[in-house]
């Protein structure tokens, strides 16, 4: 086709219908939302059901790399490891690399205030000593 037949081809502004019908709205009844509850486990668990993984703690192994980056090496590995170690079934094991992570997260934080307290405690001590000094030297004459 040319372009003048293009140009001469009618156009329609309106959408073809498919004869579908509507469908008819029906009134709702008027309920409450009812909130969503975990389900109760009773009794002593089921074997064969997989427990959820623990959470990795990967963010006490950035507080280790943070406050006290020695720590932060073995809180980085037992977070790595959570998901594999759960993945393969060693669900004992991934906890503990969970928990694991966790503490040393919480023992970098620690060291981390101690060390700042330590380090404010020496600056006072070393500035009241400098300050005595300078009085010391003064008063001499």
């Amino acid at each position: 086709m040319s372009e003048t037949e293009f140009a001469s081809a009618p156009t329609t502004a309106t959408a073809p219908s498919y004869g579908a019908p509507a469908y008819p709205s029906y009134p709702q009844p008027a309920q409450a939302p009812q909130p969503m509850q975990a389900p109760v486990q009773y009794g002593p668990p089921v074997p064969g059901a997989v427990p959820a993984p623990p959470p990795s703690n990967a963010g006490w192994a950035v507080a280790a790399v943070v406050f006290f980056w020695p720590l932060a090496f073995a809180a980085f590995n037992h977070s790595s490891s959570v998901y594999p170690r759960w993945a393969l079934g060693d669900y004992q094991g991934a906890q503990y690399a969970s928990d694991r992570a966790k503490q040393l997260g919480k023992i970098s934080l620690g060291l981390a205030i101690g060390l700042g307290v330590l380090f404010f405690i020496l600056y006072g001590v070393i500035i009241a000593a400098a300050i005595s000094g300078i009085e010391d030297s003064t008063s001499g004459y």
